[in-house]
C-alpha cells in the first residue's frame, strides 16, 4: 500500500497501471484519509489556516463529498440496479425521458457543469424501468467528465442494456469553467447529441429533437 499513517501517498506520481492498482487495493476509509490530507495541504498552500473553526473540517467534508457523492460514478459497484420488463405489448414507438437533471464536474478544472438530458429509445424485446434511465444518466455524470464523453457513455450503455441500436441522447449544459473563469461567459450553453440505429435517419432524428424541451 502506497499510503503512510497520515494519509499521504508515499509515491507522489504513479504510472497508469499503478493508479489502477492503488484504486483497487485502497479501502473506502483510506481514500477518505488520503483526500482529506492532500486537500488540507492545498488549503494551507493557498494561505488558509486549518485552525480557523470555519475551515477546520473542510478537508474532511470535501473528501466525503468526492467519494460518497459527486464522484461516486468512479466506482462501478455504485452502478444502479437495473430492472427490465418483457415488451409484451409489442410497443415499437419511441420512448422519451425528458428533463433529466445533469450535474457533473469538468475533468479539466474540477468545477461543475449542469443542465438537462433527454433520452430516447425504440424498444425491441425489453423495456426498462423509466426511473432507471435517470439513474444511469446520474451515475455517469457522477465523476470528472467532459460533456461529449458523458453523452457517448450514456448512449453506449443504454444500447448494451436494452439490446437495441435505436438510442438517442441530447444534453444541454452550462459550464462554470466557462462562466466563472477564463472568458467568463455566463450565457453560453453547450449542446451534445448521440444518435444510433434508426435515429441516424433524418426523420427519426427530427422527431426526437422536436419532442424534447430545449
Amino acid at each position: 500500500m502506497k499510503i503512510n499513517g497520515k494519509g499521504m501517498l508515499k509515491t507522489e506520481v504513479l504510472p497508469n497501471n499503478g493508479i489502477q492498482e492503488l484504486h483497487q487495493n485502497i479501502t473506502h476509509q483510506e481514500k477518505l484519509k488520503v483526500i482529506e490530507y492532500h486537500f488540507g495541504k492545498i488549503m494551507e498552500t493557498l494561505g488558509l489556516s486549518l485552525d480557523n473553526p470555519s475551515l477546520k473540517n473542510t478537508p474532511k467534508r470535501v473528501a466525503k463529498m468526492y467519494i460518497n457523492e459527486v464522484f461516486k460514478g468512479l466506482d462501478e459497484s455504485n452502478f444502479p440496479k437495473i430492472s427490465f420488463f418483457e415488451n409484451v405489448s409489442g410497443y415499437r414507438e419511441m420512448v422519451v425521458v425528458d428533463n433529466i437533471t445533469v450535474h457533473s464536474y469538468c475533468e479539466h478544472h474540477f468545477v461543475p457543469f449542469f443542465g438537462k438530458a433527454a433520452v430516447a429509445y425504440i424498444p425491441k424485446d425489453r423495456v426498462i424501468g423509466l426511473s432507471k434511465i435517470n439513474r444511469i444518466v446520474q451515475f455517469y455524470a457522477s465523476k470528472p467528465q467532459i460533456q461529449e464523453k458523458l453523452t457517448v457513455e450514456i448512449g453506449q450503455k443504454l444500447k448494451d442494456l436494452l439490446k437495441t441500436d435505436d438510442v438517442a441522447i441530447y444534453i444541454e449544459a452550462n459550464h462554470l469553467c466557462v462562466a466563472s473563469r477564463g472568458i467568463k461567459d455566463k450565457e453560453s450553453v453547450t449542446k451534445t447529441t448521440f444518435f444510433s440505429g434508426k435515429f441516424l435517419k433524418d426523420k427519426e432524428k427530427a422527431r426526437f429533437i422536436n419532442s424534447i424541451s430545449k
